[in-house]
Parts: C-alpha cells; sequence; structure tokens
C-alpha cells in the first residue's frame, strides 16, 4: 500500500539529477529511469506515455544529463531498470515505442525465479509471457529447486518467466493447470495470453528434463493439455452446451451472434439465472440462424479466455470474434434480449420479430378475431392492475421489493 501511495503521491516521471539519483534508485524494489538528450522530444513523449499507463506499478524517472548517462554507462537514448534483486539493473537501448517499453518494464522487472502468491500472482498475468510454475511443499525443496533450475531460467529470460508455488498452500491450482493435485513437486508452463496449460509428465525436475521440456516450448514442440468435458450427444435445447472439444466450433461461427454464460455448478449466482437463461434461449430459439445462447463449465472445460468470476457472461458477435463484448447489466432476460440486439452484429429483436412470426399470414378475419380477444385482454388487465396499485405500493414502501439485478453480486473465484 506504501509503495502505491508513493507512486500516486509522484507525478508519472520525476525529473532526476546527480543529486537525487541514487535516493530514486532505491526508492522502490523496482524504478525506471529514461536517459535522453533535451531537445529529443520524441523519446521524452514515447517515455512520458508508458509511463502513464504504467504508473500503478512502477516509478519512473528522466534525466538529460549526458554526463550522468555516461556515468551510468548508457548511451542517450536508453532507460535503465533498476531493482534490489537479480543482477541489479537492466538496459533498454532498442527504438523507443511504448509497446517495446512497456513490454521491456513488465519482463525485466519480474525476479529470474520469484515466488507465485496472492500479491504476485497479477504481475506474472500482466507480464505478457508465459509462466513456468515449481510446485514444491517446503521452503527448503522450493530453495533447492530454484537454484537447480536456474541455468534454465536464465537461458529462457524474457520468453518465459519462472516462479515457484508453495504446493500446501497454494497447491489446488496444480489442477487449473492439469497437474495431478498432491503429486509433488510439479511443474508446468501456463500461457497467459491464451490461457493455454502445459503441464510437465512426472516429478523429477531435474535440470537436464527441465531444460529439454523448456526447448520444445519455446520451439513450439509441445501441445497444450485441454481439459474438456465429453461433447454431448444430443445438444438440440434451448440452451447450447458448450465445452472445450468444440467451443471453437460453436463460439467463432462467423454467421451467428453468441451468448455465452461462462458458469461454476457450485456458484449460487449461477444457479439463480439458470431458469432466466433457458427462458432467454427459448425466445432466441426462432432465430436460431442469427443467434446462439450458451454455456461452459468454465471449471471443467480449459477455455481461451481468463474468467475473474462466476457468472461471467460474454457476447461474440458474428463479425467481432475477437473482441468479446462481457456483460455488466441487470440479469433479466430483457436486458440480456436488449443487449444482444444492441450489441450483436446480426441486430436481432426477438421480441418483435415473435411477435410477426406469431402474427404472419393470418386470415383477417383470425385479424379481427385477434383484435377483439386483445381489447377484452386490456380491459381485463386495466381493471387488476387498478385493483393491485395499492398492494403493490404497500410492497415498496415496506422495503420489500427485491431486485434481481444486483451487478455486483458475482462468486469469485
Amino acid at each position: 500500500i506504501v509503495s502505491y501511495m508513493t507512486k500516486q503521491s509522484l507525478p508519472a516521471v520525476s525529473i532526476v539529477d546527480k543529486a537525487t539519483i541514487e535516493d530514486f534508485k532505491t526508492a522502490d524494489k523496482v524504478v525506471l529511469v529514461g536517459y535522453f538528450a533535451a531537445d529529443d522530444k520524441a523519446s521524452n513523449e514515447t517515455f512520458t506515455a508508458a509511463a502513464n499507463g504504467l504508473r500503478d506499478n512502477f516509478l519512473f524517472g528522466a534525466t538529460n544529463d549526458a554526463a550522468l548517462a555516461k556515468a551510468e554507462g548508457v548511451k542517450q537514448p536508453s532507460i535503465v531498470l533498476y531493482k534490489s534483486f537479480d543482477e541489479g539493473k537492466n538496459t533498454f537501448e532498442e527504438k523507443f515505442t511504448k509497446e517495446a517499453i512497456t513490454t521491456f518494464a513488465n519482463t525485466a522487472s519480474v525476479p529470474l525465479i520469484g515466488e507465485v502468491g496472492p500479491e504476485t500472482y497479477s504481475g506474472y498475468m500482466a507480464a505478457g509471457i508465459p509462466l513456468a510454475y515449481i510446485f514444491a511443499e517446503t521452503p527448503e525443496e522450493r530453495e533447492t529447486l530454484a537454484t537447480s533450475l536456474k541455468s534454465v531460467a536464465e537461458k529462457h529470460k524474457g520468453k518465459v518467466n519462472f516462479a515457484t508455488i508453495d504446493a500446501k498452500a497454494f497447491g489446488q491450482h496444480a489442477g487449473n493447470l492439469n497437474l495431478e493435485v498432491g503429486k509433488w513437486p510439479a511443474f508446468a508452463i501456463q500461457d497467459t495470453q491464451k490461457n493455454q496449460k502445459f503441464p510437465f509428465e512426472g516429478t523429477d525436475l531435474s535440470t537436464k528434463k527441465i531444460t529439454k521440456f523448456l526447448d520444445d516450448f519455446v520451439a513450439g514442440k509441445v501441445e497444450p493439455s485441454i481439459k474438456s468435458e465429453p461433447i454431448p450427444e444430443k445438444n438440440d435445447g434451448p440452451v447450447t452446451v458448450i465445452v472445450a472439444k468444440n467451443y471453437d466450433e460453436i463460439v467463432m461461427n462467423a454467421d451467428k451472434d453468441v451468448l455465452v454464460e461462462f458458469y461454476a455448478p457450485w456458484c449460487g449466482h449461477c444457479k439463480s439465472l439458470a431458469p432466466k437463461y433457458e427462458e432467454l434461449g427459448e425466445l432466441f430459439k426462432p432465430h436460431s440462424n442469427k443467434v446462439t445462447i450458451a454455456k461452459v463449465d468454465a471449471t471443467a472445460n480449459d477455455v481461451p479466455d481468463e474468467i475473474q468470476g462466476f457468472p461471467t457472461i460474454k457476447l461474440f458477435p458474428a463479425h467481432g470474434k475477437a473482441e468479446p463484448i462481457e456483460y455488466s447489466g441487470a440479469r433479466t432476460v430483457e436486458d440480456l434480449a436488449t443487449f444482444i440486439r444492441e450489441n450483436g452484429s446480426n441486430k436481432v429483436d426477438a421480441d418483435a420479430e415473435s411477435d410477426d412470426v406469431e402474427t404472419a399470414g393470418m386470415p383477417k378475419q383470425a385479424e379481427a378475431a385477434t383484435e377483439g380477444v386483445a381489447a377484452k385482454v386490456a380491459g381485463a388487465v386495466k381493471d387488476a392492475v387498478v385493483e393491485k396499485a395499492g398492494e403493490a405500493a404497500a410492497v415498496v414502501k415496506d422495503g420489500l421489493v427485491d431486485s434481481d439485478g444486483d451487478l455486483a453480486e458475482h462468486d469469485e473465484l
């Protein structure tokens, strides 16, 4: 918290000089200093843009003092990342782009072999490169394995991050990586961008075997492990069931807007949503050539998306599969239908089109009869509304109305 508040209290980029550089280097575990000439406007602007995007994570400083750059052993323009671990610093001397600087900061700031835990997990996920997990039960065993695998981590630094993980405290996470829980030590690689898992078979984590596994992984010779339920024999209900093995076939269908609920069987909010989601599926069933309402058990199937809580609902538009839209509205049939109509490529209005289907082609006598019945029903409804208005007002007054549209209702992972 102190580190975060320090970053927020300072400008995105602090000006440093000969008198302040040494203190700035140790102001946090990781700091970045840009060295560029006073008239190098392009480098200054690019560095500042990158700093603005990363200010929650790192302290940034800058100097145009050529003598100071020479004293630090760097040329202008360049960036030095100073850190309180491993080799102490890394230098960036490539072409200045926001993307390149961001990648450099996220990769160089990670320890050669760190430790995965609540405070570091999000940083590893945001690093943008695969993460190799080393599961072991005791601190001594984790330290021994980290030492023996140091050469492997050094060889692949910048391509794969390495971290130990406490198998006693976080052993269940091994199951998420398709490892056998309880069988330690264990090793697995997670492609954090594609959410693919590459478990290593066996408990012999020798330098020789892990080196070969990493070499093969980097060369693209290791196939990802895919956890999947069997493809359903029948899948013609109002809600299409997705498993890992048919995920792309259903979700990536270029002709259809596909709404997917990522759920967990133990999730209470998912259970509450289930009957309404079935009703939504029935509503869109006449338009199954344009819209698919689907669900997937994200605990039993590997999916490309990193799911943070349940239920998570995403729309994959027919013409925008690469950019799914996450739903954050009330979990009602009406609101979900509106979300599909407004954000889907096919713009299907299920309610309006359903009405058209029911009355299309009716003879005039039938239309007249329908209008007569509608008038009688309208009158009856009006009387009922008047009668119930008082009751409804009383209910509202007593605070008994239960809104099912609480946007904050999620069961976290």
